[in-house]
């Protein structure tokens, strides 16, 4: 379980979607979904971002998260880690959330998607909604235009 801490301030927070938000439009720019993530320490220093690679890759697995999460390495400081996400996490990047005992989450938007995000906040994981609109947009026009590519992403 996470130790007590101040909660995520709600600037910081906005400021740190920015960088996942970029990496969402990096995604849909190499043809990608556009979902976006950074690993950021409590303090808003970047660790590493990431974006969506699924349809680049042609690997299932390589989510928004899982690829900031590669990219930032071996830790051992992960409770004291916040995961921005342009959307709410999957259950597999749920998973990787908890596993790691990541100590905050950070979530551009639920509406196109909501995923696993109640779960982590019951096991103790402070839960960031930001209700952004690019966010929403990005991913909403996505969707329209790319039906059967977001139904792949969600399992459907």
């Amino acid at each position: 379980m996470n130790s007590p801490r101040s909660p995520l301030d709600r600037v910081l927070a906005t400021t740190m979607l920015r960088t996942a938000l970029v990496e969402a439009r990096l995604g849909l720019d190499e043809g990608g979904i556009p979902i976006g993530a950074s690993l950021f320490k409590r303090d808003g220093t970047l660790i590493s971002s990431g974006h969506n690679r699924r349809v680049q890759e042609g690997d299932a697995s390589v989510h928004a998260e899982t690829d900031a999460f590669r990219r930032a390495g071996r830790r051992r400081d992960y409770p004291d880690c916040v995961m921005v996400t342009t959307l709410s996490p999957c259950w597999y990047c749920s998973g990787l959330v908890r596993q790691f005992n990541i100590g905050a989450v950070v979530i551009g938007e639920c509406e196109n998607f909501h995923g696993g995000h109640d779960w982590l906040g019951e096991l103790g994981v402070e839960i960031v909604i930001l209700d952004d609109p690019a966010c929403t947009e990005l991913l909403s026009n996505y969707i329209r235009d790319y039906p059967e590519v977001w139904n792949e992403d969600i399992g459907l």
